[in-house]
């Protein structure tokens, strides 16, 4: 691999690598994602096939098992991916993702810094858009959670990304021992409270830069809002969600799907004003912007339905992770041995 190749984009070209993860697809539509091991074999109810069969391929290869049934192989896509890889906190979807990228104008090279790092579902669209020239810093409070995103990072890319740094610890009160007033572009905040980062991530970011906050309901939505309102150096936020409608369509039987990925979260962005500029705003405003006590509550974590995550299943999936990264390096030194 030559270092004017973009981190990862070879691990997602060319014929099947001992190491990789693989999509397979059955005749019925099921889907099971497996890791190729020289010698190894999948096995279902059906009868199996070898790994050998398929390594050395290319992509989109049909493959016949022992029993006849056919299997149709592919690399997952982001999309796959971040829905089936190991995890120790909820991911935020493809769909909110992509609406991040673009309504925070992430851009190749820019500096954006990230609360919290979760399962690295988020990093990972965010190292793809700032590209190996950018720089994304990620904070994490706990150190479970840093790994198992660590080992999802390496699986999509086939080993670390020069672009990423995780910070543990509270972003509030790291973030202006590591980055310097101003040095920022953008900040993605997926937190339970984002309000309690605006100083910090106001002081950091540049004029001009954008904050994007993911948050779960319309009590955080609100209290957000309010708060950059209040903080004085940010435009008047805007907010909104994103909702995502498959169709069936066959012959002349168009229809809707009977599901659909409605509400995951919302968005809510606002931009740094330059210093002393007073922010233009809607003489409007709403008749009442104090929370009570009980507004408080409504966004604690058992509120909103957030169940306690094991630390036995934060070491699994942080085992998981590692696992699967250390197969996706290994596909990733057979590329280069062949290179």
């Amino acid at each position: 691999m030559t270092s004017s190749t973009p981190t990862g984009a070879n691990n997602r070209r060319g014929p099947f690598r001992p190491g990789e993860r693989v999509q397979i697809t059955d005749e019925r539509g099921r889907i099971t994602t497996i890791t190729l091991e020289t010698d190894g074999q999948y096995h279902s109810h059906r009868g199996y096939f070898n790994h050998n069969d398929l390594i050395g391929n290319d992509e989109g290869t049909v493959i016949t098992n022992s029993e006849g049934l056919m299997y149709q192989c592919l690399r997952p896509l982001y999309k796959d991916f971040v829905l089936s890889m190991p995890r120790g906190a909820a991911v935020v979807y493809p769909k909110d993702t992509g609406q991040i990228v673009t309504m925070a104008d992430i851009y190749p090279g820019a500096r954006v810094i990230e609360a919290g790092v979760g399962s690295g579902a988020l990093s990972i669209g965010l190292l793809r858009a700032i590209g190996d020239q950018g720089h994304l810093r990620s904070f994490e409070r706990r150190e479970e959670f840093a790994d198992i995103a660590r080992g999802n990072v390496e699986t999509m890319f086939g080993g670390p990304h020069p672009a990423w740094e995780i910070t543990l610890g509270d972003l509030a009160e790291t973030l202006g021992d590591v980055e310097e007033p101003g040095s920022v572009d953008r900040a993605v905040l997926d937190m339970l409270a984002p309000w309690e980062c605006l100083d910090a991530v106001a002081t950091v970011l540049a004029p001009g830069g954008v904050i994007i906050c993911y948050v779960a309901t319309v009590t955080q939505l609100s209290r957000t809002a309010e708060a950059l309102r209040a903080d004085g150096r940010f435009t008047e936020p805007e907010s909104h969600e994103t909702m995502v409608r498959g169709w069936h369509v066959e012959g002349l039987a168009v229809r809707p799907d009977h599901r659909m990925v409605a509400h995951t979260g919302f968005l809510i962005t606002a931009r740094r004003l330059a210093d002393g500029a007073i922010r233009l705003a809607p003489k409007r405003r709403a008749s009442k912007t104090d929370f009570s006590e009980e507004d408080m509550n409504a966004w604690t974590p058992a509120a909103l339905g957030e169940r306690n995550v094991t630390d036995r299943k934060l070491r699994r999936a942080a085992r998981d992770a590692q696992n699967l990264a250390s197969h996706a390096a290994e596909a990733n030194e057979h590329l280069n041995h062949e290179g």
